[in-house]
């Protein structure tokens, strides 16, 4: 499966070496050159990264086609701004017709507007309260 990953912070950077390391093809994407140096020095994306490493912003058409969009199996938008995610996805779902779109909300009343429009959110804010009050009803 080739899967474009948009935001190569410690998710995006994480998502992409497993993805890689699992035989998919993958290519990420930052505006931040720094951000690739980075994700090595934390020993994620290491000279076993067998993936693509494209600069440059992942809302715009251009890059995303030199990543190579529109063969994409999946995308995932995990920059650090919920505007920037959900711009990303929508052009990966309704203009590339990428077939499998994740998106990364903080903000849970937007997750659920989002979800309803068909972009597929994670909202770490929603999972993270669940889990410690899971956590905190456990005997």
């Amino acid at each position: 499966m080739k899967i474009l990953i948009v935001g190569c912070g410690r998710v995006g950077s994480q998502v992409a070496a497993d993805m890689d390391k699992a035989g998919h093809d993958v290519v990420i994407i930052d505006r931040d050159p720094n951000q690739f140096s980075r994700a090595a020095v934390r020993g994620v994306l290491t000279n076993d990264f067998k993936g693509n490493q494209v600069v440059g912003n992942g809302t715009d058409a251009d890059v995303l086609r030199r990543a190579g969009v529109e063969d994409a199996d999946g995308f995932v938008a995990v920059t650090e701004g919920d505007n920037r995610n959900i711009m990303a996805a929508q052009i990966a779902k309704h203009i590339f017709k990428v077939p499998r779109v994740v998106c990364r909300i903080y903000d849970p009343d937007r997750a659920d507007a989002y979800e309803k429009l068909g972009i597929h959110t994670i909202c770490p804010t929603l999972e993270g309260a669940k889990h410690i009050e899971k956590t905190l009803g456990e005997r």
